[in-house]
C-alpha cells in the first residue's frame, strides 16, 4: 500500500530511539521528510544520520521547555517549507507508586508529558496549512493501569481526553488527531523498567505470558501503525485511540 506520504514533512518528538525512531524509519522509507527530536544532542544526531541526512533532521529539545514546540516547527518550515503532521511522544515518567512519588516528580512529569505534548500539538496544528495529522503516543495504561507506573497511569488518560477534544476542535480545519496505545515492545524503556525488578528475565516472561501473542512487539510493528495513522490513507480516521499491544488490553 502507498501511504501517500512521499515528500510530506512530519515532526516526531522523542524519536532518537524506541517507538518514535521506528516510526521515523517507516516514514522515511515511504519517501517522507522528518524532523526528529530528543533531549540528547548526541542521540538525536546519531538517529538522524542513520535515517539519512537528505530526509531527516535531528534537533535536541526538551518538551518541558515552553520554547521547544515553536523551535521544532520552525525547523521543519525553514528546511522544507511545510509541515503535515506530528507523532508526539515523550519519555515515560519515573516508576513508582502513587503513595511514594513526590510532588516534584508529578510536577516535572506534567510539564514534560502533558503540557509539552499540548504545546507541540497546538504549534503543529497551526502550521498545517492544508490539513494534517497528529498522533499522541500514549500507553495501554490509558485503559488499564500498569502496576508501579503511577505517574504515567495518572497522566496518560488525560492526554487521551485531550486528543479527543482536539480532534473535535481541529476537525473543521482538516487536522486529524488520534492516540496510539502501545503495550510491551522490546525497547530500551521496557528493558529499563524490567531492570527495576529483582529478576528482569522472569519479569519479561511473566509479561509475555499475559500477551495473547506471547511475545513483546518489535518497534517496527508499532512504527508501521503510527505511519499509517499519520498518513493520508487514514484520512477519515480521527478522534480515536488505537491499541497496539498484541491483544494484551482486556477492554473492548
Amino acid at each position: 500500500m502507498d501511504l501517500g506520504v512521499r515528500d510530506r514533512v512530519f515532526l516526531l518528538s522523542g524519536a532518537s530511539r524506541g517507538l518514535g525512531r521506528a516510526a521515523a524509519e517507516v516514514l522515511v522509507s515511504e519517501g517522507a521528510y522528518v524532523v526528529i527530536s530528543a533531549r540528547s544532542e548526541e542521540g538525536v544526531q546519531r538517529a538522524a544520520a542513520s535515517l539519512g541526512t537528505a530526509r531527516a533532521v535531528g534537533v535536541a529539545a526538551d518538551n518541558a521547555d515552553p520554547a521547544s514546540a515553536e523551535r521544532l516547527v520552525a525547523t521543519a518550515m525553514a528546511k522544507w517549507g511545510r509541515l503535515d503532521g506530528a507523532l508526539i511522544s515523550v519519555g515515560g515518567p519515573a516508576p513508582g507508586t502513587a503513595m511514594d512519588a513526590e510532588d516534584e516528580q508529578w510536577r516535572s512529569a506534567f510539564e514534560s508529558v502533558f503540557l509539552g505534548g499540548l504545546r507541540l500539538a497546538r504549534s503543529v496544528a497551526a502550521a498545517c496549512r492544508d490539513g494534517g495529522s497528529i498522533a499522541f503516543v500514549l500507553s495501554s495504561s490509558v485503559r488499564s493501569p500498569i502496576p508501579g507506573l503511577a505517574i504515567s497511569n495518572g497522566l496518560r488518560p488525560g492526554l487521551a481526553g485531550l486528543a479527543k477534544t482536539m480532534a473535535d476542535e481541529l476537525g473543521p480545519a482538516g487536522v486529524r488527531v488520534n492516540a496510539l496505545l502501545p503495550g510491551s515492545f522490546d525497547t530500551e524503556r521496557t528493558r529499563e523498567i524490567a531492570d527495576q525488578s529483582p529478576d528482569p528475565e522472569a519479569y519479561r516472561r511473566r509479561r509475555e505470558a499475559e500477551i495473547p501473542l506471547r511475545r513483546y512487539g518489535a518497534p517496527l510493528e508499532f512504527g508501521r501503525v503510527a505511519a499509517f495513522v499519520l498518513a493520508p490513507v487514514a484520512s477519515y480516521m480521527t478522534g480515536t485511540t488505537v491499541s497496539v499491544d498484541g491483544g494484551a488490553t482486556r477492554a473492548i
